[in-house]
This record gives structure tokens, sequence and C-alpha cells, in this order.
């Protein structure tokens, strides 16, 4: 009993000595109250920080793909002035001039954002966040991504539907390099893109060439928007006339901001 009572009081005696040494009986019991719980904390440390690096990683990410839209819009936009210098501004001028309808550089736009997408086989088209209340009437054409996309279908006061130009129902009035050549554009469904054909073998077109509307009287559209680029060019033996393969100037795969041209076929 005695040598137990000694052991007890030689052990204890040492903890003080050790607890002084280390700052103090409250510094001492905090230091080992540290050291008995460290190993928790350093593994909620562990665990929490790729959580957050996780959270913060996804409000990044949105945030990035947000901005490369808006990019996207801008840049469509500058495509689409590339495209119409490509389709000859001054002659398309001249002859708006002459068919005494607006060249769509002067015209007013209204800018909205597509909220759904419908494409099928046959009828594509998307819905906008803007509508009558922005001054959006049926029939105006929609540019993005560098050309025509395609024209207004309906309308509500906050919202239209847009019918793109792959549409099997669209169909289009074009010109190209003097504005003398006349061809219509059709649609041909989602994944076939568009097509022209009964091309007169007289008219100098080959791949590369760029089509615009051409704002011919009671036209859908007002002239000089871009619409397609020659892809290929068939000519089937024996025959008068090319059969035309095009390709969207726009790029109709991403589509998230678009600006109405606030013009009607009948102005």
């Amino acid at each position: 009993m005695r040598r137990r009572t000694l052991t007890v009081g030689a052990t204890v005696t040492v903890l003080l000595v050790i607890l002084y040494l280390s700052g103090g009986v409250i510094s001492g019991l905090r230091s080992a109250a540290n050291f008995a719980t460290s190993p928790f904390t350093w593994t909620v440390n562990v665990i929490a920080r790729p959580i957050g690096h996780m959270f913060s990683g996804v409000v990044n990410y949105s945030d990035v793909v947000n901005q490369n839209q808006k990019l996207r819009y801008q840049l469509g936009k500058a495509q689409l002035k590339a495209n119409e210098e490509s389709a000859l501004n001054r002659q398309l001028m001249e002859m708006s001039t002459q068919l005494r309808v607006p060249f769509v550089g002067s015209l007013p736009t209204a800018a909205a954002q597509v909220t759904s997408i419908s494409p099928t086989n046959f009828a594509a088209t998307i819905s906008i966040d803007r509508g009558r209340d922005s001054g959006i009437l049926t029939g105006m054409p929609v540019v993005a991504n560098g050309g025509l996309i395609g024209s207004v279908m309906s309308t509500s006061p906050h919202g239209a539907t847009v019918r793109l130009i792959t549409d099997v129902n669209s169909l289009i009035g074009v010109t190209f390099g003097n504005g003398k050549d006349q061809l219509v554009v059709s649609g041909q469904g989602v994944n076939n893109g568009l097509g022209a054909t009964s091309v007169p073998l007289t008219s100098a077109i080959q791949p590369g060439t760029v089509l615009a509307t051409s704002g011919l009287s009671g036209g859908l559209f007002p002239p000089g928007v871009p619409v397609a680029k020659v892809s290929k060019v068939s000519l089937t033996p024996g025959a008068a006339t090319y059969d035309l393969s095009l390709q969207p100037t726009a790029d109709l795969r991403s589509i998230v901001y678009i600006d109405v041209i606030l013009w009607e076929p009948s102005t």
C-alpha cells in the first residue's frame, strides 16, 4: 500500500514538473488537449479543404461557362460584320436603295437570350426571352454567331419562337457577287444543312462563295444578311443547272445569345 502511494506521488510530481516547464498548469493542460485533439483537427481540415475547393470550383466553372457564352456572342457579331463585308456591301447597299428597302447595317436590333432549343429532323425552332413588349414581331429576321439563323415565327408579350433556317419549311431569297444572280435557299433539316437547286450554269458560283439575303421587293428579309457559304457545287451530266450544298455562315450548334433585326417584311 505504501509503495503504491509512493509510486502515485512520484508520478504526480513528475507531471507537475512537466507542466511547470511547459508554461504552467493551464498552459500544460492546453498543450495536452491540443495534442489529444490535433489528429481530429488535422483530419477535418484534410477532408474539408477539398470540399471547399470543389464548391469553389463549381462556382468558378459556372462563371467561366457564362463568360464563354458572352464571348461567343460578341465574336459572332464581329463575324457577322466580316461576312457582310465579304458579301460586297457596296453593291447590296446600292441595290437596297434601288429597291427602297433599308440596308441591314442601319437597322436597329433587340438582343435576347435563348431559353430552349427544339430541333428535330424536320422542324427546328428555338425560344427566346423577349417578345412583343420589346418590339419583336412575327417575321422579323434573327441573327447570331456570324449570320442569319432564322425568323420570328410567333410572339408573346415576353417571349418568341424562332424558326431556324435549317427547318424544312424555311425558304430564303439570296444573292451573291454583284447581286444580279438570285437564288432560293431551302432548309434541309437539322442534320442536313441548306441547299439550293436549279442554279443557272451562267452563275459564276464556286465553293467558298458567300450568299446573303437579296432583299427583293416583297421578300421576307432585308438585303445583306449573310446566310450560307457554298460547300459543294454539283452538276448532273446533261443538266442545265447546278445543285448547291451549303453551310450556314452562323454556327447553329451553340446558340445562347441572339439579335432580332427590328424589320418587318412590309416595310
